[in-house]
Parts: C-alpha cells; sequence; structure tokens
C-alpha cells in the first residue's frame, strides 16, 4: 500500500508514486483526489482508502448539515453545493493580468468563506481573454486555491476539440469539472446542440455543469437537458436565465430522473426562493464583492432561518441592481470590487467619457449600500441617511492593493 498525505492528489503525483504492483493507495481525510487521478485509480484498479480521523471530529468530505443543499446526498451534489464566486479578472495598467492581485483577490474569496471558484465566466469575460489567458487564469486560481473550494472552470471555447484540451488542461491543474454554455455566434438546431454536449461529454476527463444563460447565446432547452441525463458525465445545470419558473421546473423535471441532479442559480435576485425549493446554491458575481452576505445568506437559508434569510436578500437588492444595470457588463462589479479594496485596472471593453463618469458616480454609490451594511469604505461618499442598521460586522476593506 502506498501512503499519500499531499493535500492535492493529481494523476501526474500518482505516477511518481505508485509501482507496477501497488493495489491499494492510502490518502489523508484532507486529501483532495483529482479527477485525472479518480480516472488513472479506476483504470488499473486501485483501491483508495480513507485514513481515519484521529478524534469526534466529522471528515472535512462530509456534508453540511443541509437537506435542501444536498438533494441526493451523493459525494458531488455536496461538493457543488454552496456559493461558488464568480469573480472578475483584475488587469494591469497595460490591460495584461496582474497576477499578484488576482492571487490576493481570489485567496481573499476564499478566507472570506465562499464554498467554490468559477473562473472563466461571464464575469471573468472569458471571451475577452486569449485561450492563453484563460488557461493561466485558471492555473493561477487552482495554485493559490491548493485544493481549500472546489473549482468550476468554464471551458466555453469556439469548437468541440478546443473545449476537450481545455478540459484536459484543467484536468491537470486540479479542476473539479468544466462549465460549458451552447456554442455561440452560430445559432444551431436544437438537434445539433444535443449532438454537441453528448460528444463532450463522451471524451471530457472532467464533469460537465451545462450552463443555460440566453442573454449571451441559444436557450438550452429542457427537453435537450432530459435527453443529455443519459451521460454521467453531465451532473446538473447553472441557470443565469434570471427565470425562476425555469429553474423550478429543471428541478421538477429532471431530479425524479436523476435524484443528485445538481442546479445552481447564477441570479442572486432570486438567490434565496431557488435554495428554499431545492437549488444546490449559487454561481454569483456578487459574492466577489461581498462574500460574507452572500454566504450567511445561503447557510441561513439551508438551516431554515427564512426571516434572515429573506432580511439579507432584499438588503441585496440595491447593490445588485446598481452593478448590474446602467453600464456595460461586467463593469459594474468590477466598480464594485474596487470598492472593497482592491484596484481592478482598466476594463477590457471600449468605455466612452460619459459611461466613465458613470462609474465614478456609480464608485460612490456602492460605497454608500456598502457603508449602510456595515462595511468601512474608503473616501467621502456624501451618502443619504437611511437608517438601516447594519447586517455585517464593522469591515474594512480588503487589503488588496
Amino acid at each position: 500500500m502506498v501512503r499519500i498525505d499531499d493535500p492535492v492528489v493529481t494523476a501526474q503525483l500518482l505516477e511518481t508514486r505508485l509501482g507496477e504492483d501497488d493495489g491499494q493507495v492510502e490518502i489523508s481525510p484532507g486529501s483532495k483526489l483529482t479527477p485525472s487521478a479518480r480516472d488513472l485509480l479506476r483504470a488499473r484498479g486501485i483501491e483508495v482508502v480513507l485514513r481515519p480521523v484521529a478524534g469526534p471530529d466529522p471528515r472535512p468530505e462530509d456534508p453540511p448539515s443541509s437537506v435542501a443543499a444536498s438533494p441526493g446526498g451523493t459525494e458531488r451534489s455536496r461538493r457543488f453545493s454552496g456559493i461558488f464566486t464568480a469573480n472578475i479578472v483584475i488587469y494591469d495598467d497595460q490591460g495584461g493580468i496582474s497576477y499578484g492581485k488576482m492571487e490576493r483577490y481570489i485567496a481573499w474569496l476564499i478566507e472570506a468563506g465562499i464554498h467554490g471558484l468559477y473562473p472563466n465566466g461571464s464575469t471573468g469575460e472569458f471571451v475577452r481573454l486569449s485561450s492563453e489567458e484563460r488557461r493561466d487564469v485558471v492555473r493561477l486560481i487552482a495554485e493559490v486555491n491548493q485544493g481549500r473550494v472546489p473549482i468550476l472552470a468554464g471551458a466555453s471555447e469556439a469548437n468541440i476539440r478546443d473545449v476537450l484540451q481545455m478540459a484536459g488542461y484543467y484536468a491537470d491543474l486540479g479542476a473539479d469539472a468544466i462549465s460549458l454554455v451552447p456554442p455561440y455566434y452560430y445559432r444551431i438546431s436544437d438537434t445539433s446542440l444535443y449532438e454537441y454536449f453528448a460528444e463532450i461529454a463522451r471524451h471530457s476527463p472532467l464533469d460537465i455543469l451545462l450552463y443555460n444563460i440566453p442573454q449571451f447565446t441559444q436557450e438550452l432547452p429542457l427537453d435537450t437537458m432530459e435527453r443529455l441525463l443519459a451521460f454521467e458525465r453531465i451532473f446538473g445545470t447553472k441557470d443565469s436565465s434570471r427565470d425562476l419558473p425555469r429553474i423550478l421546473n429543471t428541478m421538477h423535471r429532471l431530479r425524479p430522473q436523476r435524484p443528485d441532479y445538481v442546479v445552481l442559480n447564477g441570479c442572486e435576485e432570486i438567490l434565496l426562493p431557488s435554495i428554499v425549493m431545492g437549488a444546490n446554491g449559487g454561481t454569483t458575481a456578487t459574492s466577489g464583492i461581498v462574500p460574507e452576505v452572500i454566504v450567511e445568506l445561503y447557510d441561513r437559508a439551508v438551516a431554515g432561518d427564512l426571516e434572515r434569510a429573506r432580511e439579507l436578500q432584499y438588503r441585496l437588492l440595491p447593490l445588485i441592481n446598481l452593478m448590474l444595470q446602467g453600464v456595460n457588463f461586467p463593469e459594474g462589479f468590477r466598480t464594485g470590487v474596487a470598492v472593497r479594496g482592491f484596484d481592478a485596472g482598466p476594463p477590457r471593453t471600449v468605455l466612452s467619457a460619459e459611461e466613465r463618469d458613470y462609474l465614478l458616480r456609480l464608485e460612490s454609490e456602492i460605497g454608500c449600500v456598502l457603508g449602510d451594511m456595515g462595511y468601512s469604505v474608503r473616501g467621502a461618499r456624501g451618502c443619504p441617511v437611511t437608517h438601516l442598521p447594519p447586517i455585517v460586522a464593522a469591515r474594512r476593506p480588503a487589503a488588496g492593493g
């Protein structure tokens, strides 16, 4: 038996430790097997033995005390429950990725208690990054994360070949799954849409979360999603349609056939009602600005403290509306990150002089809302008196630089 104590166990690590005759590998309770490691062990018929935990503490992989967030109770549904932060990308003065500032930002999110990371999503401006930059973002996040929370990496490339290449690269980095939107730019038939996802599911080294966001690409029909249930690799969906009935119908229609089917809500405005009705959690941009509030909302919802969860949901609405409306997406959210103390850098898109002026006013307005929440924000704000009680303990801006 080979004993491994590394926090992240990759296929490459196993190749260096395992001999030809080894039939078991023992890992510590805190170790995380990457999908490529699981595939290697399965291919070689090697049994994984989990070392017992000393003392009465629960094992790290034990599920949280939540019923709504863990339908089916499988390891995968538990792992992909909670709040996954759809992070922005921070740029330097020349418009390139600022890796140092990104490292501090991602570390801050993890330390703030978010349950997972979601790089290369819409908030991460994946279509504005080069293929190399998209790889770099996930690599940086994996290095900062060190297996502490699951990584759900956006892998929506222009064609199946590139999707599979990117999935393989992310698997080697230790990502837990990939997220895929329907092919963008060219609209294809529903039959072709099924074949697209089916072909990727047959060959992907990572599990797949379907991403429905009809604002930016074609709708992912429920009929097609139901047909795709036959593929074990496809384990759930992120729905950013802003349509609560659509989310409810997804769960109502698909979970009787796959009880562990994961449903994550991408719209903060309906986060609470979707969790109450059985969604596993959310992939939200706002959790990149106020992670403490979003995580508490989730925790309160699954614990049944609906009064507090409702209060948090309503207090979030003014902040969400400010960041979402009135300016090119996701500049409002990048401005929110800046108010929390991180220099997000210049935009990757062209803004008019009027839009730049608007963002300056928006920064002040976001500061006022965060101040009402209980955050200490920089600079004079001239905020109107609201008499709203704080909902977080006094928190100073993050030392993001």
